[in-house]
């Protein structure tokens, strides 16, 4: 049998969706102990309820006054002149939606209607309101503020959409994004999650990262289980350390990527690297391509084409091949050759000309005599032995496709040189971290965290594009035409890194492609099954058309005006007085608003005790202490 309520007062006057309450007594208490049960008294932010027949009308305090019936001075301030129970309390109400057989709903349906009573919201009311539909899977994330009840999500609601996590730096921003997970790594869903979800982690600042179990339950961060998850710790300092992340072929030589990773410039470097890239995907696929034949075809048209052929272009080529053959000796002859006036060259110890416009007479003789023959084997070797790193396979076809495009003027060789140089530079740091694999998604597991911490500005640029973009190449693929059988998470910690939209349209091409990528995967990853989780400091920073496409939010304490800003414009679930308590919310509470919430609730996230990102605030006390 439900308890009586506790009557605080009476409609006194309706506007649109706000309401005005007469309230019965002047007391304020912060709780009120109601037939065993701690309520909320009426302050600002706590749920009340308006009863209405059977219709219980659910609406929360937006501000409070109190009025002097008996003096009526047009002073601003009371002036002490009032007698006894001549002020009156007045508080002001917002309709948030209505309890309905058991129900909770947003609806206009029902509204308040002077003379309605107003009482406090009871405890099996408030598990209405902040409750699930039966039988719903769901995860705890904490405590409402005001309160104190359990705050149970959603799993389908919640994790089937794109979410995001916002605050300043020591609001409890990264506590959230584990304990999120971690509940959901916790449920009774686990095993079957290992064969039909990934998730994969693109850790900055290496907070999600640590090897430390704990000691009770022998699981890692997010509460996994060791053999289901892989960190990847992306090291361009060390290569010893950490391990390379795969990455299919096709995905890693894709032009736009490149040329963006390599600073391309648009004139000349551009096409050049398009034109190349392109004709090495078309040669590396085919099952009889001779690399040696393909390389030396530039070197025997230089020597038969006279002076067509740019001066330099014939010291180009063998400086080329003798980066990649150890052997000095087969360049003993090539390094003998003279050209004549007539632009004929020759190697006179030999008795070997090469007449221009005789390629094709070119006789086996001379190709053998010349070590033409023995290089161009050479060459074919050497490209075999780097299968098993493609990287460099790109590289030397790269090269030799500069001294083919630069021999005839077809490119000033001059606009190459740079970058050539930035090239090496970037393929350095790529051979230290990436593995190219012909079915790279299977070498992840369930949990797959991505740490950047120990990579440069260019491998952090590139690697959350890189992985962005093939896990949901493969999702789409796998799911296209066909029902959804299983899922990709993407979390990205600190997404303001790579989601920044200041420079769009300004000429800045990593940026123009990159959040192209990104805008594709949030406005059609949910229909193929795939979702991102985001988190920053700066939610000002990202993109808004990536902030308007999150389903749901986690927002914890923000005082920034452009971030502020930003919220108030992309988020249509956040009231205007929940988004004006987001600057004063303590650390560790946070508002959640979206489409699995059905009004914003104020909640205190719980914090684990062993389980948690490294993120703490260094207490320098406890640094400095003598020990």
């Amino acid at each position: 049998m439900e308890s009586p309520k506790k009557k605080l007062g009476v409609i006194t006057s309706v506007d649109s969706d706000v309401s005005q309450v007469g309230m019965y007594s002047m007391s304020n208490d912060a709780e009120f102990i109601w037939y065993g049960e701690i309520l909320a008294g009426p302050k600002i932010g706590a749920y009340l309820t308006i009863n209405q027949n059977e219709i219980k009308i659910i609406v929360t305090v937006s501000n409070e006054k109190v009025i002097d019936q008996q003096n009526s001075i047009k002073s601003t301030e009371f002036d002490n002149r009032y007698s006894k129970n001549s002020i009156n309390r007045i508080v002001s109400v917002k309709t948030k939606g209505v309890i309905e057989d058991g129900k909770f709903q947003v609806t206009s349906q029902y509204v308040p209607m002077i003379g309605n009573e107003v009482s406090l919201t009871s405890i099996e009311e408030l598990k209405i309101i902040y409750g699930i539909e039966n039988n719903e899977s769901t995860i705890k994330i904490g405590k409402s503020i005001l309160e104190n009840q359990p705050i149970q999500l959603s799993i389908n609601k919640f994790f089937a959409s794109h979410i995001g996590i916002f605050g300043n730096t020591g609001s409890g921003k990264s506590n959230s994004l584990h304990k999120l997970y971690l509940e959901l790594f916790r449920s009774k869903f686990y095993n079957q999650m290992i064969n039909k979800s990934q998730f994969f982690v693109i850790d900055f600042n290496g907070e999600y990262s640590s090897s430390e179990i704990d000691g009770a339950t022998q699981k890692g961060v997010f509460g996994v289980d060791e053999e289901d998850k892989e960190i990847f710790e992306i090291n361009t300092r060390n290569l010893c350390e950490g391990r390379k992340l795969p990455v299919k072929k096709k995905y890693l030589f894709d032009a736009d990527i490149l040329s963006i990773l390599f600073d391309a410039r648009p004139a000349t470097q551009v096409p050049f690297l398009r034109s190349s890239i392109t004709r090495f995907n078309e040669v590396s696929h085919e099952t009889n391509f001779c690399f040696g034949v393909y390389a030396t075809g530039t070197l025997k048209k230089i020597l038969t084409s006279g002076k067509s052929a740019n001066q330099d272009s014939l010291q180009d080529w063998i400086d080329t091949a003798k980066n990649y053959l150890q052997d000095s000796s087969l360049f003993s002859e090539l390094d003998q050759i003279v050209q004549y006036n007539t632009g004929d060259y020759s190697i006179p110890s030999l008795k070997i000309w090469f007449n221009s416009g005789s390629e094709e007479g070119i006789s086996q003789d001379s190709l053998n005599r010349s070590k033409i023959q023995a290089i161009s084997e050479s060459l074919t070797m050497c490209f075999k032995r780097m299968e098993i790193t493609p990287l460099n396979q790109l590289k030397i076809f790269l090269e030799f496709q500069r001294v083919h495009r630069t021999a005839w003027g077809k490119v000033n060789r001059e606009h190459l040189n740079p970058l050539f140089s930035r090239i090496n530079s970037s393929f350095q740091s790529l051979e230290k971290v990436i593995e190219v694999k012909d079915k790279a998604i299977d070498d992840y597991k369930m949990i797959n965290i991505i740490s950047l911490v120990h990579a440069n500005q260019e491998i952090t640029r590139l690697i959350p594009m890189l992985l962005s973009k093939m896990i949901y190449d493969e999702q789409k693929k796998i799911v296209s035409g066909n029902s959804v059988n299983q899922t990709k998470h993407l979390i990205i910690d600190e997404a303001h890194n790579i989601l920044n939209s200041e420079y769009k349209n300004n000429g800045d091409d990593w940026q123009d492609y990159r959040l192209t990528i990104f805008e594709e995967i949030i406005k059609e990853g949910r229909k193929f099954g795939f979702y991102l989780t985001l988190s920053s400091q700066r939610p000002a920073d990202i993109s808004p058309t990536i902030l308007s496409q999150t389903h749901n939010y986690l927002i914890h304490r923000l005082v920034n005006e452009k971030d502020l800003r930003m919220l108030e414009n992309t988020m249509p679930t956040l009231d205007k007085s929940s988004y004006q308590m987001i600057p004063s919310l303590g650390q560790g509470e946070a508002i959640i608003t979206g489409n699995a919430m059905q009004v914003p609730v104020f909640v205190k996230v719980d914090k684990e005790k062993s389980l948690r990102p490294a993120s703490d605030d260094i207490k320098l006390t406890n640094l400095w202490i003598e020990t």
